[in-house]
């Protein structure tokens, strides 16, 4: 493999303020650096610049031209800093920022593209190794030297020159253009797929690079035929019994040292076979922590537990304390976004591996990542012995973070060499969704019925009001059919079923169906009401679903509401009693669950229901997050 080292002139290199700058045509597999900051030209928006992939890009990309896919930059070009990453089994095509990106199934290197603001303490080249002895474009002022390549017998000869910089070229030296092999028009035309690891055309320009089951592509259209995978293996989609978005937070502290880190590794690495990951089933990524936490790679960065291996393998340790809470707290704000890969239908875990005990707090940190929908589980290493314990800053520290002290969430491996042993037990609890009980949280985890008073007291117009303000609690819950379902019951002397709990799926749905409900009018039965919907409602409700009824009325019933109210108690139904204007507020408290000041609201005026949403949302979620942790 020709290396050619392309440098600058003081003065270009001061006026580019050290950053290359490559054409649009450049693909990153041309370029040897494995990190680097470069300028891009406008224009790179074009098709003819091809990329390959979405987010994590095959080498074989234009790296402009994916800098603008990913919109790190627009088409009229700057700086980006580009990282090689591995290989992976599959690229997705995908629309973006103007660049149509093509997939494909395989390739050996990959590269991703940021913003080019340099990583403080990283020193990035200002001159690129490229792989290949064909350079990119020269710019104004360099010549270019004659290469004399080997003559191949069958093939006819096309030009082909070498890029010099500037200065370096002996005196008298001229553009030369020399022969250059190519395949014949014969064998061109017998040979529509790839072509044998031997024969692969040096246009690529990365023939000592290239690997048995590596798929030759065309610098133009990529013909259906040539993207066969029959030769490569077959790439798993990952477990479905186990589609989980799984973050490890890996201690990488100074008292780790090397060897427990190496260990900790091969324990990743075990992890992620044993998981099978892919886009149909778990995806992992990795955050190691030390004074402060960094990502390592996303859910999306490796789809296949060959590949995440691999990236597990070059992990570094960082070193410093054992900062576990501020780790916790930075996985909740950042990690679980969509832009991370995030899936939103699938559970959010996060592991927490710790050496001996953690040198911060970690209880407040795991509750607000409870909160969030976050199931952590806790793996504890050597914990700290009984002489030991007067070191440990929150005592108890696993079980104050885990959302059950049942041990089904946390693990106490007594030594570094039986950690291999702890393989399979995590791998079957991550995976058992119906007890991930930390993903439920107070928006996402309950069925809500609405009990409306239609009588005539109320008035069209207020009835309107009062729906506004039900459509207003509605759309502060995630709602789906495995998420918070909503249903309405309307009354007065008699009570209508609006719609139940199974009827709609989606918000926009349970919007609309709220905006339809009819006003009724008529007396005020709500005692009756209340068994109505136990009924009609309630009985239908999941068994791992909350029961919240939330009863809006302007009066004082006609018949009794004791009985029924005891009624929903015992059935597990929690009661928020919201009353307006000659509302009875003793009736609201016997309606409403225990104790009543934190269940039952009154407002004077219709138009002040708007403001007791708030509080209504947040005593639901403090008595949700109040419950006691078995």
């Amino acid at each position: 493999m020709g290396i050619v080292v392309l440098t600058m002139k003081a003065p270009v290199m001061e006026m580019l303020l050290d950053v290359p700058q490559i054409n649009c045509d450049v693909k990153a597999g041309k370029i040897i650096n494995p990190e680097f900051v470069v300028k891009c030209p406008a224009g790179c928006q074009d098709p003819k610049y091809h990329v390959y992939g979405t987010d994590v890009y095959s080498s074989y990309s234009s790296v402009c031209a994916a800098a603008v896919h990913s919109g790190v930059l627009d088409n009229s070009g700057g700086k980006i800093l580009v990282r090689k990453v591995a290989g992976q089994s599959g690229y997705r095509g995908s629309y973006s920022n103007g660049v149509q990106s093509l997939s494909l199934p395989r390739w050996r290197e990959s590269f991703i593209v940021s913003e080019g603001k340099p990583q403080k303490g990283v020193n990035y080249p200002s001159a690129l190794t490229y792989s290949s002895p064909k350079s990119p474009t020269a710019k104004a002022g360099e010549t270019t030297k004659a290469y004399q390549k080997p003559s191949v017998p069958g093939t006819t000869a096309q030009p082909v020159t070498l890029m010099q910089v500037p200065g370096t070229t002996p005196e008298g030296a001229a553009h030369v253009t020399l022969p250059r092999p190519s395949l014949s028009a014969a064998s061109i035309t017998s040979s529509p797929r790839p072509q044998p690891v031997g024969h692969r055309s040096r246009e690529l320009g990365e023939t000592d690079l290239w690997k048995p089951g590596s798929v030759l592509l065309d610098a133009g259209f990529v013909p259906k035929e040539e993207l066969s995978t029959q030769s490569l293996e077959p790439v798993s989609q990952g477990d479905p019994t186990c589609k989980v978005d799984l973050s490890f937070l890996i201690d990488g502290s100074t008292s780790v040292g090397k060897r427990r880190f190496r260990i900790q590794k091969q324990f990743l690495a075990d992890i992620a076979q044993a998981l099978d990951i892919g886009p149909a089933g778990p995806l992992m990524g990795v955050v190691q922590y030390g004074d402060n936490p960094a990502t390592q790679f996303n859910l999306k960065t490796h789809m296949n537990s060959r590949d995440l291996k691999a990236a597990i393998e070059k992990i570094t340790q960082r070193g410093g304390l054992s900062n576990v809470g501020r780790a916790i707290s930075s996985v909740t704000k950042n990690f679980f976004s969509k832009a991370n890969g995030n899936r939103g239908g699938a559970p959010n875990v996060a592991v927490v591996m710790v050496d001996g005990w953690p040198t911060d707090k970690v209880e407040e940190a795991s509750r607000l990542a409870r909160e969030s929908g976050i199931n952590i589980f806790f793996i504890t290493i050597e914990g700290a012995i009984e002489t030991e314990k007067q070191y440990v800053i929150e005592p108890n520290f696993a079980n104050k973070a885990v959302c059950r002290t049942n041990g089904f969430y946390s693990l106490s491996v007594q030594s570094w060499f039986s950690l291999h042993k702890s393989v399979q037990p995590l791998v079957k609890r991550v995976c058992d969704t119906e007890r991930l009980a930390c993903s439920k949280t107070c928006l996402n985890s309950a069925d809500i019925g609405f009990v409306i008073d239609g009588s005539s007291s109320v008035g069209t117009g207020n009835f309107r009001t009062v729906l506004q303000f039900v459509a207003n609690l509605s759309r502060e819950f995630e709602i789906s059919d495995t998420d918070t379902r909503i249903g309405a019951v309307q009354y007065t002397y008699e009570q209508r079923l609006e719609f139940g709990f199974e009827e709609y799926s989606t918000k926009p749905d349970i919007l609309n169906a709220i905006k339809r409900v009819g006003y009724w009018s008529g007396g005020t039965s709500t005692g009756a009401a209340i068994n109505y919907a136990l009924e009609q409602l309630f009985k239908k409700s999941k068994p791992n679903k909350r029961k919240l009824m939330i009863l809006i009325t302007d009066g004082r019933s006609y018949d009794d509401v004791r009985v029924p109210a005891m009624a929903a108690h015992h059935k597990g139904v929690i009661t928020y009693a919201i009353g307006v204007a000659w509302a009875a507020q003793d009736e609201l408290e016997v309606i409403a669950t225990h104790p009543a000041k934190d269940h039952a609201f009154f407002v004077d005026e219709f138009d002040n229901l708007y403001r007791s949403v708030p509080k209504v949302i947040q005593n639901i979620c403090t008595e949700f997050n109040s419950q006691p942790r078995n």
